[in-house]
C-alpha cells in the first residue's frame, strides 16, 4: 500500500438538475488537474443512466486532496450540493495497484 489517496464517487443527479450539474463540474475539471497533487480526475457519466455521474480522483496524499476540497468553488458546491443531488454523494476509498498512465 502506499500513501495515494484515491475514490470513486457516485453523484445521482435530479433529472432537472443533470445538465446544469455537468455543466457546473466540466469547468473544474482542467483546473483540478492542475492542482498540486493531482495525480488522476476524471469525471464519468453512466450510459444507462444520465443522471448518474462518476468522479474517478487520485491525489498524491489525503492533504493534497483537502486543500482541493477547501477551495471556494468547492466549498460552496459541497453546501449546496443537495440542490443537485438525489441523494448525498457515494464515495469509495480505492488503492491505486498500476502506476498512473496521465501524462503532465
Amino acid at each position: 500500500m502506499n500513501d495515494l489517496h484515491g475514490f470513486i464517487l457516485h453523484a445521482q443527479t435530479k433529472p432537472e438538475k443533470a445538465a446544469e450539474f455537468e455543466a457546473l463540474f466540466s469547468r473544474y475539471v482542467a483546473a483540478s488537474r492542475r492542482e498540486n497533487g493531482c495525480i488522476e480526475y476524471h469525471m464519468l457519466r453512466d450510459q444507462q443512466d444520465p443522471t448518474l455521474f462518476i468522479f474517478y480522483e487520485i491525489w498524491q496524499s489525503k492533504a493534497h486532496l483537502d486543500v482541493h476540497s477547501a477551495l471556494p468553488h468547492m466549498a460552496e458546491f459541497f453546501a449546496k450540493r443537495m440542490d443537485y443531488l438525489q441523494r448525498d454523494f457515494e464515495i469509495r476509498p480505492v488503492d491505486m495497484i498500476s502506476p498512473s498512465s496521465a501524462v503532465r
